[in-house]
């Protein structure tokens, strides 16, 4: 059951109205009408909140809705990426980066340095984006299969 349909429920059975509610929160009706709609979820705050109010758990919201637990599996894995200050891209990319500009000395090919330093740089900043792609790709392609 999705989030929405247990607060509709949960209020119903309260036999509160979706204006008490907003007020209990100091949100407005609409909030109420989007959750109740899964149209939105509530924040994290609001969710303790109504648990109070409907006198049940966080707990018992996250486990009848899977689709909130993938929500909030996708969040805790960005969270867990943005947390490295730096990550093994960083290394990877300076490392190519000092591999250029040593052969381009050893060879005398200036060529082998800038290129070696973009495609360095590129995987520098963009290490996490290619990782999502590659993540996104194989995704899809289970998915598909």
């Amino acid at each position: 059951m999705r989030l929405g349909n247990q607060l509709q429920k949960l209020r119903e059975e309260q036999k509160m109205s979706q204006e008490e509610v907003a007020e209990q929160l100091s949100v407005s009706v609409q909030h109420i009408h989007k959750w109740e709609n899964n149209k939105s979820y509530p924040d994290i705050q609001y969710l303790l909140k109504l648990s109070d109010i409907y006198e049940t758990t966080i707990d018992e919201f996250i486990k009848k809705d899977a689709t909130l637990q993938n929500r909030l599996n996708i969040e805790k894995e960005e969270k867990e990426d943005d947390d490295e200050l730096f990550h093994p891209g960083f290394y990877i990319g300076i490392g190519i980066m000092f591999l250029g500009t040593f052969l381009s000395l050893i060879i005398g090919n200036l060529t082998i340095m800038m290129v070696t330093n973009i495609a360095g740089m590129l995987i520098t900043c963009f290490y996490k984006n290619i990782l999502k792609l590659l993540k996104d790709v194989k995704k899809d392609f289970y998915e598909q299969g």
